[in-house]
């Protein structure tokens, strides 16, 4: 009749197309159950009026040869009687089921991932047993309803066909009528004996293999390299509530389409409307992110925002996330592991690839990126990433710099200043533009400041380059702009900005030396040069145990300090080649640079003899943290008493609000 095949793994799939399939068999059979109702009411008419026709002395002898007509008639009606049962029970049990196994499984998938270890495994063994049950009534369901409508071609057809052969025999004038059928009754004989030795063969088959699938259901689940596909549910926000909805989903891994299907088998099998999008990236779920388990998140490339789907298990949700090919979560920060990334990206880059053409502007695959940048921030597998290996084009790790800075938990210019970037980059004279941003840059938080100097030095190495790369300052500005000055919101006023997010990232590039290399001047005080003469960074010393940036100095100078200032400035300047002092204390920076030291200032002498401080007041030039209880914490313009040498090289002791403790000899100035 056309049906299609009811097949045994669509049992373990259960979706919306395999309950379609199953209802026209099932409408299949009420169907040929009426038929043959109708047909034997029919029957028994014409075997009620032909023995109304025959006179009483012939009807012993009508009833006589009409008699195996009405036996072949029975035999028709156990044919349906026979079917009949295995609609309503069978039916109504594979309901009953359906409805117990969804019930459990959405009660399950509720559960909250804070539940003890011990009632989660109970939970998962319960659903497993349900679960399995299902799949069992539902083999047996499937082919009970096979069986019916093999069986019936030949229990109902061949009742019926010896009862028209009584018919056409009892009709004598029906000789010729009988004589023209007997070609058609000859080859309808031989095709139902086909038809049941085929039955008979393959019956033994079939409910074999049913068993297999009972005792070994995962090593019969159809699994395909290019389809992926099975229950999900979606979380939606419906009327300012956020509810999970449960969907049929299809994955094509070729055009990398996902496919949705509102769809629910408790609620009769009503379909909804069908849902399609283009994946972008599938990244799993931290547990601590969200209450619900076996959770991954899901970008499209047609659609905005992020998508979060729940799998029905840990297994479910592990096939899915590798038919997607999905991803660990990366956590980007300004960190240890964060510099060491990034330097090891540029230095590939400038070794590499710096001439090639587009650097930069051209993606990489993002399965690609997302694995470089997996292996390199985990600290087990990043000393095994080898970045001269064929495996890493340059585009990869490009890209890969473009997506840490993106998913960094803030821009690398701060939401605090990227206002501030904004406004200076609208003013209309250049120099007081450039100045500005020199300003704003040295205002930035000592990492995000160091990271921002590093990139930006390698931008302007990349820019140098353009006759081949064809990356001109303008065009890094245009890929850099939105990453490193992101609004915290997407507003109308954002999207106008873009161009000057753009125009700050070109003055960065071009003035890299000016911003980075001088601190900006300052207009508060004589003390002006001696501030930017302190803070100026060596690159061969080491800095003492302040784990914080020196801050610009702010005291005001008294009038013993005015005359010392020329000495101490031109002390500053001759002596800015001398290392400063090492503390056995202060801490190592081998990811990024330390923070600016000043140098020893002495109005004595400009050699390196120590300078005899006893019991003298001191006033600090800049902040710092203690790191050990020994040490003492301060601000700028903070005084110290009793101001001595210390045992240490580097050095002294103060006290400070009656408590004593070592002081960084060049963090300071006696008065």
């Amino acid at each position: 009749m056309g049906l299609p095949a009811l097949e045994f793994s669509d049992c373990y799939l259960d979706s919306p197309q395999f309950r379609e399939r199953l209802k026209s068999h099932e409408a299949e059979l009420d169907k040929t159950n009426k038929f043959i109702k109708e047909l034997i009411k029919d029957g028994k008419a014409l075997v009620q009026a032909l023995k109304s026709k025959f006179p009483a002395d012939g009807r012993e002898t009508s009833l006589q040869v009409a008699a195996p007509s009405s036996r072949e008639l029975q035999d028709t009606r156990r044919a349906r009687i026979i079917q009949k049962p295995t609609a309503p029970e069978a039916k109504k049990k594979y309901d009953k089921e359906t409805e117990k196994y969804c019930g459990v499984l959405e009660k399950h998938l509720s559960l909250s991932a804070k539940k003890k270890e011990a009632h989660l495994h109970e939970a998962d063994n319960q659903v497993d047993n349900v679960r399995q049950h299902f799949y069992e009534v539902s083999l047996e369901y499937v082919f009970k309803v096979q069986e019916v409508q093999e069986r019936k071609m030949f229990d109902f057809v061949e009742p019926l066909l010896a009862f028209l052969q009584g018919l056409f025999t009892y009709y004598h004038h029906g000789y010729e009528l009988a004589k023209d059928f007997n070609h058609f009754k000859t080859d309808l004989t031989i095709s139902i004996q086909n038809t049941r030795n085929r039955f008979e063969s393959t019956r033994s088959e079939v409910e074999s293999l049913m068993r297999k699938m009972k005792e070994n259901p995962h090593e019969h689940k159809s699994i395909s390299q290019h389809l992926m596909e099975g229950y999900l549910f979606v979380l939606e926000k419906r009327s300012f509530v956020s509810t999970w909805v449960k969907y049929y989903c299809t994955y094509h891994r070729e055009p990398k389409r996902v496919t949705m299907v509102l769809f629910d088998p408790k609620s009769g099998g009503k379909m909804g409307e069908e849902e399609s999008f283009i994946l972008k990236s599938c990244t799993r779920r931290k547990t601590d992110s969200i209450e619900k388990r076996f959770c991954f998140d899901v970008e499209a490339m047609d659609r905005p925002g992020v998508i979060t789907m729940q799998a029905l298990s840990e297994e479910d949700r592990r096939l899915w996330m590798e038919a997607m090919d999905g991803r660990e979560p990366v956590v980007a920060q300004l960190d240890v592991i964060g510099f060491n990334v990034i330097k090891k990206f540029i230095y590939a880059v400038e070794t590499r690839g710096i001439d090639e053409q587009g650097l930069y502007r051209i993606a990489g695959v993002n399965s690609k990126v997302q694995k470089l940048l997996s292996l390199t921030m985990d600290p087990k597998t990043c000393a095994d990433v080898e970045l001269d290996s064929p495996e890493w084009e340059i585009k990869t790790i490009t890209s890969a710099i473009k997506h840490y800075l993106r998913v960094l938990p803030a821009p690398l210019m701060t939401y605090q200043y990227q206002r501030s970037f904004i406004k200076a980059a609208k003013m209309d004279n250049p120099e007081t533009r450039v100045t500005e941003i020199h300003t704003l840059v040295h205002r930035l938080p000592e990492k995000n400041r160091q990271m921002l100097e590093l990139l930006v030095n390698h931008l302007a190495n990349v820019a140098s380059h353009h006759h081949q790369n064809l990356m001109t300052i303008a065009n890094l500005g245009v890929v850099f702009g939105p990453t490193l000055l992101r609004p915290q919101e997407e507003t109308v006023a954002a999207i106008m900005d873009i161009k000057f997010q753009n125009i700050v990232v070109e003055i960065l590039i071009e003035h890299h030396e000016r911003i980075f290399q001088h601190v900006p001047n300052s207009a508060d005080g004589p003390n002006n040069m001696l501030s930017n003469q302190s803070r100026r960074r060596s690159t061969e010393s080491k800095a003492p145990s302040c784990s914080e940036r020196p801050l610009t100095l702010f005291h005001t100078p008294t009038h013993s300090q005015k005359g010392m200032n020329t000495a101490v400035s031109v002390n500053v300047s001759t002596s800015a080649t001398s290392p400063s002092p090492a503390s056995p204390r202060s801490p190592s920076w081998p990811m990024f640079s330390a923070p600016s030291s000043p140098h020893p200032v002495s109005s004595a002498s400009s050699d390196s003899s120590p300078v005899s401080v006893s019991g003298r007041k001191a006033i600090a030039l800049y902040a710092c943290k203690a790191e050990h209880e020994s040490e003492l914490s301060f601000i700028a313009g903070t005084v110290f008493m009793n101001v001595h040498a210390s045992r240490e090289p580097g050095w002294l002791e103060g006290t400070l609000d009656g408590r004593k403790g070592l002081i960084p000899e060049n963090y300071v100035e006696f008065l």
